[in-house]
C-alpha cells in the first residue's frame, strides 16, 4: 500500500466533531456538504495527502444511522 487516500469515519454530532477534530489535528475543515439521497451530511480535513471525511446521518434509516446504531460512534 502506497498511501491512504480517504478515511471515513461515522459521527454522532458533526458541530461537536468539526470541533474535536479542528483541535486535535491542528486545521480546520475546508469543506462540508449535506447529501440528502444519502441521509448523510459530511465534513472533510486534509492531512498530508489524506482526506478524512466525518459522516453524520441525517436520517436513522441510512446507512451512516444504521452503522451507529449497531456499532456505535
Amino acid at each position: 500500500m502506497r498511501k491512504i487516500e480517504h478515511l471515513g469515519i461515522a459521527v454522532k454530532d458533526l458541530e461537536h466533531s468539526n470541533d474535536l477534530f479542528r483541535r486535535l489535528l491542528g486545521t480546520a475543515h475546508y469543506k462540508t456538504e449535506t447529501v440528502e439521497r444519502e441521509g448523510v451530511s459530511t465534513s472533510f480535513f486534509m492531512i498530508g495527502e489524506t482526506k478524512i471525511e466525518l459522516l453524520e446521518a441525517t436520517n436513522s434509516e441510512s446507512a451512516i444511522g444504521k452503522f451507529i446504531e449497531k456499532r456505535g460512534e
